[in-house]
């Protein structure tokens, strides 16, 4: 298996372009699968400098509703019209709004002529053989403060506390993709039944958000509760937080960034 990051916030290679979004490219035994869009094209044109070929992307996985997770969707089905996107049917729907700073819409722009390529998801189910969608990730342990920045506009045209029922999360071959985690990366990890190896996304643990000793308490409970899983993250994971994760967790815990591919066994 190898994974490769396509966009992201950060990047230690001058040739490739940054942005406030993620996607990675997930190549298995079987498949070969588009982990978010980014926020834009970028993703399309650093595929170009990697030497990516997005045309045998044969699935495109959705993990929530936010533009900066499914804004590059229009550009992939215009390089690949083939791939089947893999979405909630309440990030299509949503309305989704941040008040963070002011505000704005986060909602996302999706391609009119999805209908033929888009499979909803809105339960927890195997699209593949061995390619496992959680949906509807129960909120046991907290989930991050971050969230309370952000909104879903009602019917009413009220805007309500997002609950992040259009969040998914996607596994496969021992890999566990959290996007942004909104729901909280202790209840994806917990909804998940299957042994994790690898963990790979954004937390959304922003900086100055949780309390150094609940970041603490977090990262000694991850590193406590599965021993073996390895984590790697980036984007919505703030640089403060990852120096503190880090602490505890040591060689358990890494940074990925924008032009990094990585081989798992």
């Amino acid at each position: 298996m190898k994974w490769m990051v396509l966009s992201d916030n950060r990047t230690n290679d001058s040739r490739l372009q940054t942005e406030h979004g993620l996607s990675i490219l997930l190549e298995t035994e079987h498949h070969c699968i588009l982990l978010d869009t980014g926020a834009s094209d970028v993703f399309s044109r650093n595929a170009q400098v990697m030497g990516v070929d997005l045309d045998k992307v044969d699935y495109v996985f959705v993990s929530h509703g936010h533009t900066d997770h499914a804004g590059g969707l229009r550009q992939m089905m215009h390089v690949n019209d083939h791939a089947k996107v893999i979405v909630s049917p309440h990030a299509v729907t949503g309305k989704f709004y941040s008040k963070r700073r002011f505000l704005h819409s986060i909602s996302t722009q999706w391609p009119e002529d999805m209908q033929k390529s888009i499979l909803m998801v809105d339960q927890t189910c195997e699209i593949d053989k061995g390619v496992h969608v959680l949906a509807h990730i129960p909120q046991i342990h907290a989930v991050p403060r971050g969230n309370s920045h952000l909104f879903v506009l009602d019917a009413q045209g009220n805007y309500v506390p997002d609950n992040f029922c259009h969040e998914l999360a996607l596994y496969v071959d021992g890999l566990l993709f959290t996007g942004c985690a909104h729901s909280g990366l202790e209840n994806i990890l917990a909804a998940c039944p299957w042994p994790v190896k690898t963990v790979v996304g954004g937390f959304h643990l922003l900086d100055d958000h949780e309390t150094k000793e609940e970041l603490t308490a977090l990262a000694q409970r991850l590193t406590a509760h599965y021993p073996t899983t390895q984590f790697y993250t980036s984007h919505c994971t703030g640089d403060a937080v990852f120096a503190i994760l880090k602490s505890v967790m040591g060689d358990r815990l890494h940074a990925f960034s924008c032009g990094m591919t990585y081989e798992l066994k």
